[in-house]
């Protein structure tokens, strides 16, 4: 397959960080008294700052999803590079857009004006920026098309804010103490997500100047035949694991059951999120990519706490695919969990960092617990073509 390299990298993180203090005081306090839960759930995940699309002062969005996606993406224009007459495809990921209809891409399409061109929207959990790429990917390696710009976004504070929850349930508070993961409900997200979006423009050559990242594979794997949904919002999941939509549900019962939150199965989650994406599917990819998981120079994982990280570290450990931990970048800290965008996001940071030379590999892992899938990219730095 002919060879396609990332030559430029964009992030968009609205406003100013928000620190742990704050955030309820941005977000809004659910019920007549601050959470009780938050401090046990931000001491588990390690998230330090965070972004959010709203005004601290007056609590009102600053952007919508769409915005966030062209600000990151306008960010890619240069002398060389005019959205308006250059830009032969554009492919957007999130997880929840403004709208059910229409799609998120012709909507970010629609903001930055750029001319008629291809335009595509993928969709799903963490890996609908992961999905987008591969799909701008293969169109630029097919000669379809002459370059593409592949973006991943999430806009959470629209759905975090104490307006649109129920007052949390208190009595769960002390079982979290002892049980980090059963914070993985309702209550957990708001001090979990937050926003972001990052953009990549891809050519059938390397830049002209600075190093590019050459993209030699990306694999991604659903084990939905195996599971159910595990996380899931717009619907009401059944006893029999089944999801019931939100269509046909009553009106009067979407708010009282919470529809629209997003929510997560944490008994599922924490027994299969591990061996699906990584113990079951890794061993395979590699051995069908023919790569010796020695020759990684950085790893990029996306993990949503950094509860998951030494998991995730034994996870590799039982299939041979040790990472020492010195090879992993992650910004989880600071940048907090943006979900699809969260890998344009790392490896914007990677990118700019300095530390990047000609010839290191950089294996990037996104798993989703959506209904279980994963996907695993290899990058390889390149010097610039004259």
């Amino acid at each position: 397959m002919p060879s396609v390299y990332i030559t430029d990298i964009a992030v968009y993180l609205p406003n100013e960080p928000i620190g742990n203090e704050a955030i309820e005081d941005v977000l809004g306090q659910v019920g007549d008294r601050p959470s009780r839960a938050r401090r046990i759930i931000l001491r588990s995940n390690g998230i330090k700052s965070r972004y959010y699309a709203i005004d601290p002062e007056t609590r009102k969005a600053t952007h919508n999803n769409a915005e966030l996606t062209a600000a990151a993406v306008k960010q890619l224009e240069n002398e060389h590079f005019s959205l308006a007459s250059d830009l032969d495809a554009l492919v957007c990921g999130t997880t929840m857009p403004d709208q059910l209809l229409p799609n998120h891409a012709v909507m970010v399409q629609g903001v930055l004006g750029s001319a008629d061109r291809e335009v595509v929207a993928t969709s799903g959990v963490c890996l609908a920026g992961m999905t987008a790429l591969k799909y701008a990917w293969l169109g630029v390696a097919s000669g379809e098309h002459s370059n593409a710009v592949a973006t991943g976004s999430e806009l959470a504070s629209a759905i975090l804010r104490a307006e649109f929850f129920d007052e949390e349930n208190e009595a769960s508070v002390e079982q979290l103490a002892k049980q980090p993961e059963i914070a993985f409900e309702k209550d957990f997200l708001r001090w979990m997500l937050s926003d972001g979006a990052g953009a990549v423009r891809l050519q059938p050559q390397p830049a002209s100047q600075g190093l590019s990242l050459r993209i030699d594979w990306i694999v991604q794997r659903s084990f939905a035949n195996e599971q159910d949904a595990c996380m899931y919002a717009g619907a009401v999941k059944r006893e029999d694991g089944s999801l019931e939509s939100w269509k046909s549900i009553e009106h009067k019962e979407w708010l009282a059951d919470s529809v629209f939150a997003i929510k997560q199965d944490v008994k599922q989650l924490n027994e299969n999120i591990v061996y699906y994406t990584v113990e079951k599917a890794l061993p395979d990819i590699l051995r069908d990519k023919g790569l010796d998981i020695s020759e990684v120079d950085y790893f990029l994982p996306h993990y949503s706490s950094e509860y998951f990280r030494e998991r995730l570290a034994e996870g590799l450990a039982r299939v041979d695919c040790e990472i020492p931990y010195e090879r992993w970048r992650t910004n989880l800290v600071t940048k907090g969990n943006t979900g699809s965008a969260s890998i344009y996001i790392m490896l914007e940071e990677l990118f700019r960092s300095g530390d990047l030379q000609e010839g290191q590999k950089i294996l990037c892992y996104v798993p989703e617990s959506g209904r279980f899938s994963t996907a695993f990219m290899l990058l390889t730095v390149c010097k610039a073509q004259a």
